[in-house]
Formats: structure tokens, sequence, C-alpha cells
């Protein structure tokens, strides 16, 4: 048998370091394609995957070139490499169970997350597996029988720092590349996968870690006298409902349907296309925002920051605002205590809740979030049937959505609290750019802009082709349909190039006009009520909440929510942005600049009168957001005991297998079932779901009838 041959490199400091670093590159790299999925789109990605592993294993690695002695720098060394090996295989386990990367509270917890694997635990590891840590015993093995040597001389103190400063550098080269491809990483966290795909699962940790600690100080240092000033607030802010709704949709299954970036001018827009003809966007929703049976809003505005769609979540289900810096979704989700939507309604009133998303569901830090919430069934794009023709970046498209979600739908026990998130309207609106949603292309010098007229097109057939399957399934009558545009579709940098299409001039286009066009869509279809109207009540995201449990006849004067009934006659009409901007059916103040919210005109001398209201204006927005931030922060509803709601446990929920768990309930309850199909006498009401293709909506072909998936 031949001497085993070590290259003389490794019987160095230095040398033994860089073989360490590489193997940790290695099993970095195997377990992103390996065991990961991390929708990594194109080559600038895949370089950016390929580089993220170095900076952090140079930086905690290169901690062992500063240890003088022998022995202990090459412990220090293999302790480290240790460590990181038991993060990577750990994020490994866990990922392969849940789809989900380990926070430091899980690993703190690491009890729940133990009993969260139970039985299923040896099933999640791989033959391959041993790819992750058969190179510890072999190093050690070969330290010990000294075929590797350790070198007596310490390494230098300045190659030490130089090695630091190498990391330091990688790593600032690494987040540049990534901010360049995704902005705001760091700020807004969209998600967890996003930080792993761009930074690494070390600077995931590490950056979670810092979050953490931060929230646990502020956290910690809260108490019960906090709450006292919070509960202040709501009783003298509280609105009472009016009569003549309150209760209007008692017991009624609510439905939610989440259009994405869905702006108030597209209500009712018409797009002219090169030979002058026009084209109704949404004649669809324009129909629900016009129809007595429905309670429709016009300027109802979002009210969300860093973390946009998930914001537009929180404020609609908690009545309290999103986080200043960054999304309370990704940040406190899945710490914080809430009093939610699917909370009240199940307490309560004994209703189902389910959210239908056709993304990942760590997008946004969903899967945990939900669990807080209340919600007891979340359907992600696991439970649906995505291919890279029925999608893109950010999930599945709106039709096959809406379509394959009833297969889920049909199983929840009535009365059920269900939310939809469409995402075929999202930026950058090029889906359909071709042609292919049969809308035409807007012609102006952006092409986001172009483009966002079909996406939105695209979005009202869908949510019609849904209606239709409620009312054939008998669904729509017993139920109230609530749709809201989440956040604005384009932003203030190209609203001047979208000028011309609404009528503007684009040279004498302003901060006011911008303030204007966070109008999003609010509406309220109760089915047979003939009550409902365009109200031009001013209001935001904050005032959802109320506004929903007043209509189906529970009352609020015991939850912390910040916001008020819409419907409400003492509603203040007061609508506060994260930014410190406001909006009153009088003012405008943007800043330093008071605007009149009728005419636009700016007030350059208000007199004493006008000063004195803004004041008061300013006053009540800046108290309410201060209220929510100190709500959010300190985690004050774990103190608060008046609502008489128990607080959530999240273990409850399971977001696995979720059909099974439904209809097994179906199961137990027999003829007791309320699901829809148990009502019909346990037949699938799937085949009622009618789906037209682009060129059958253009009157080429007829209409087709969708399969279970």
């Amino acid at each position: 048998m031949k001497k085993l041959k070590i290259p003389t490199w490794l019987n160095t400091r230095l040398g033994f370091f860089l073989l360490l670093t590489i193997l940790m590159w290695c099993k970095s790299i195997f377990a992103y394609l390996a065991d990961f999925n991390l929708g990594v789109e194109g080559a600038f990605q895949q370089f950016i995957l390929l580089i993220n592993p170095f900076a952090t294993v140079l930086l905690l690695l290169g901690v062992a070139l500063y240890v003088r002695g022998k022995k202990t720098s090459y412990i220090t060394m293999l302790v480290i490499y240790f460590i990181l090996t038991m993060l990577l295989f750990s994020n490994v386990a866990y990922y392969r169970e849940f789809s989900d990367f380990l926070t430091v509270n899980t690993i703190l917890g690491s009890g729940k997350v133990a009993s969260g694997l139970g039985e299923s635990a040896m099933n999640l590891f791989r033959p391959y597996d041993l790819l992750y840590w058969l190179d510890l015993p072999i190093l050690i093995t070969l330290l010990a029988m000294k075929k590797i040597k350790m070198q007596e001389k310490p390494f230098r103190g300045r190659m030490a720092i130089a090695t630091t400063a190498l990391a330091i550098m990688i790593f600032s080269g690494n987040l540049f590349l990534a901010e360049t491809d995704r902005p705001e990483l760091l700020s807004r966290t969209f998600s967890k996968d996003y930080l792993v795909k761009y930074l690494g699962i070390n600077a995931y940790t590490m950056l979670d870690g810092v979050q953490t600690y931060k929230t646990s100080q502020v956290r910690a240092k809260a108490s019960p006298t906090d709450l006292n000033e919070v509960e202040s607030y709501v009783k003298s802010h509280y609105a009472q409902p009016n009569t003549e709704t309150f209760g209007l949709a008692k017991g009624k299954n609510v439905i939610y349907i989440h259009l994405e970036s869905f702006q108030q001018f597209l209500i009712d827009y018409k797009l002219k296309d090169e030979q002058g003809k026009e084209h109704v966007v949404t004649p669809f929703i324009n129909s629900l925002f016009h129809s007595n049976s429905t309670f429709a809003f016009d300027n109802f505005f979002h009210q969300v920051s860093s973390g946009k769609t998930s914001d537009a979540e929180t404020l609609m289900e908690n009545s309290f605002f999103g986080l200043a810096d960054g999304p309370l979704f990704t940040q406190l989700g899945g710490k914080n205590t809430f009093e939610a939507a699917p909370s009240i309604l199940q307490q309560t009133q004994g209703y189902t809740s389910a959210v239908f998303h056709g993304n990942a569901g760590t997008f946004w830090n969903r899967n945990e979030t939900y669990k807080r919430l209340g919600y007891n069934y979340f359907f992600d794009a696991s439970y649906f049937d995505v291919t890279a023709d029925n999608s893109f970046q950010y999930g599945l498209h709106d039709k096959p959505f809406f379509e394959q979600s009833v297969q889920y739908l049909e199983h929840l026990q009535q009365p059920f609290y269900t939310k939809f998130i469409a995402v075929s309207n999202h930026y950058p609106y090029e889906q359909f750019k071709n042609g292919e949603a049969g809308f035409p292309i807007a012609n102006t010098k952006d092409d986001t802009i172009n483009g966002y007229f079909a996406t939105a097109n695209y979005l009202d057939k869908a949510v019609e082709e849904f209606f239709n399957y409620l009312k054939k399934s008998g669904l729509y009558d017993n139920s109230i349909i609530v749709l809201y545009g989440d956040h604005y579709g384009v932003s203030n940098t190209r609203n001047p190039d979208l000028a011309e299409l609404l009528g503007k001039d684009k040279t004498t286009w302003n901060d006011y006009n911008n303030a204007m066009m966070q109008r999003v869509p609010y509406m309220i279809h109760v089915p047979n009520s003939t009550k409902g109207g365009i109200n031009h009540t001013f209001g935001g995201q904050v005032d959802a909440l109320p506004t929903l449990l007043h209509l189906l006849g529970i009352k609020t004067e015991n939850y912390i929510q910040l916001g008020q009934d819409l419907l409400s006659k003492q509603h203040q009409g007061i609508v506060a942005f994260r930014n410190g901007q406001l909006v009153t059916s009088q003012y405008t103040i943007l800043g330093e600049k008071i605007y009149n919210t009728t005419t636009g005109e700016e007030i350059t001398n208000p007199t004493p009168e006008i000063t004195e209201i803004i004041k008061k204006d300013k006053e009540a927005a800046r108290q309410q957001l201060a209220t929510s931030d100190k709500l959010t922060n300190g985690d004050l509803l774990r103190f608060y005991t008046e609502s008489g709601l128990k607080p959530v446990d999240p273990d409850q929920f399971v977001y696995k297998k979720e059909l099974a768990q439904l209809e097994n309930i179906e199961e137990e309850k027999g003829e007791k079932s309320t699901s829809l199909y148990s009502k019909n006498k346990d037949k699938s009401t799937v085949e009622l779901y009618s789906t037209k293709t682009y060129e059958e909506y253009n009157g080429v072909a007829n209409t087709t009838s969708s399969e279970p998936k």
C-alpha cells in the first residue's frame, strides 16, 4: 500500500485554513443545489450564489489565525468549522421538512424544532448527507496521525488582519452585487430565501441574530403599564358602528381578494389603442364598484411602507401599521402576539380561516406570521401546479391560481374567512407585454407603465371567473367578498410619464398628484343587499378591520384597533402615512407643503384657522403612528386581556398535508360537516369552474372547464 502523500502546503496554518475554507464553500454550494430551492434566475444570480459563502467563512475561520498557540489554533479552526457545518446541515434538515430556514429564535427553542419534526425526523436524512460530515473525522484522523503536521510558527498578526480585511471586502462586494440585483435587500428583507440566495446561510443567521437582539431589547423593556397609553388612545378614538349596517353580513363567509398593485385610477379607466379605439381595463371590477350591493370607497388610501404587500396585510387584518423601518412580517411576525381577524372570527364566531397564495410560503415570512395571526390553513405554491408556462417570478398567474384554489376551498368548514393573494398585476408588468393577454399595451416612454393595463385586465378576468364559480357553487349567496388594492403599482418616479394617460400635464405634475395616486380600491360586496353605493369618506387600510367586523355584527370596543369603521358617522377621515404625510377631505399635508385636497391648489399663506386645523390633524396622525409603534415594538398585546381572546398558539397549526386535514374533519363531522363539498353530497364542485384562454376572450374559441389538479 502506497504511503499517503500530503501536499506540503497543508502543513502550514494558512494551508489548513484554506483547505477548510474550500471544503466549507463546497458544502454550501452542494446544499444550495441539492437541498435548497432558492429560485436562482440568470447568470448574475448564479455568480452571486457562487461567491456568497466565501466572505463569512473567511471571516469566521479567520478568528483562529489570531490564536498563537499551535494546538489551540488548529482546534479553534476545527471547532469553528464544525459549528459552520452544523449550522448548514441543521438548515438542510429543517428545510426538508418546513421549506424554511432556521431563525435564531428557532435555534434557541430547539426543543420545539425537534417536536415539530416528530417521528419523521429520521426520514429527513439522505444517504448523501455523509458528504456534509465525512471530511471532519478524516481531517481529525490525519492530524492525530500527523499525516497533516501542525505548524509551530504562529500566523503573523498583519496577515491575520489582512485576511479579515479581505473577508470584509468580499462581503462588501457581495452585498453591492446583491443590492444591484435586489434593491433594499437588507432594509426590506423580503424573504429568508432571498437573504440566503444573495448573502449565504452564515450572513443570514448573523443578520437574523442582530434583528432578534434589537427586537428582544425593546420587547424586554416593555411592561403592562405601557398598554395604558395605547388603551387610552383606542378608547378616545373608537367610532360607534352605523346602526343601519351593523350586522348586515352576520354569519356570512368572508372572501378577501387581494388586488396586487391595483390603484384606484384603474376603475372606469379606458385605454386607447394605436387606432384610437377605447378599451375598458377592468370591466368586471368596475361593475362591482358601481353595484348597489357593494360598499365602495373612492377615497381609500394604502398606508404601507417598506413592507409593501405584507404591510397591507398587517394593516387590513390587525388595524395597526407596519414598522417605520422594515417589514413587520419578517421582523416581528414570527415573534409577536396578535389579535387579528382570523383569531377574532374563530374565537367569537367559529370561523375557519385560510390563505391561498401561489408563491413560496417563506416569502415575507408568511408561513410563520400567518400562524401567529391565527390562520388555520395556508395553501402556498407547494399546493399548486406551478410551471414555467403558468407562472412568473412572483408565483402562479391569477387564472390558474383561482382555478386551482377551489379544490381546497370547497373542503373548508363554513363559515370561513379566506384570503386570495393574486400576483399577476405585479411589477414589472411584462408578463403580457407581447399582447398575449388580449389587451393593448400602452404607448409611453416607460415599459413598466405600458404593461400595467394589460396585467390589470388579466386580473379583472381572473376575478370574474372566480365570481362565476362562487355563483355556480352556491357560495356566493352566503358570502361577502372584499376586494382591496395593497399599494401603488406605478411609483412616484414614473408618475410623470403616466400623466398624459390621465389627462394631466407632465410638466406640472407635483407631490400633491403623487399623494392622490396612493388611492387604492376598497370594496365590500354583499350579495343581495341594496344598501351599498360609492362612499366618499376618506380612509385607509388601518380602517378596514373595524369596518368588516361591524358589518359581521361583531362589537370592537374591547379590541386594540387603531382604525375606525368607515361606515360610522363618527369616522374622522384622517389618513396617516408612515412617512409623516397625511390626507383629509380638506387638506393634504406633505412635509411643509399644504394643499387643498379638493382643488389641488397649494396653500402658501394659511389663515390662523387653517393653521390650527393642520396642527390638530398632524397631531392626530402622529399619535396614531406612535401608538402603533409602541404597540408592535413592545409586543404589548401579550399583556392585553380585555378582549377576552385567548393567545394564539402557533404550534397548533401545521401547514402540511392540509387537504388531508380538511378531509379528516369532514369525515369526523359526518352529516354535521358544513363544507361546500359535504353540502354538495360529497361531490366536488371543481368542474363548475370555467376559465377562458386569451384567444377565447377575443372570440376565437369556446369556453373550457377545469379539472382538479
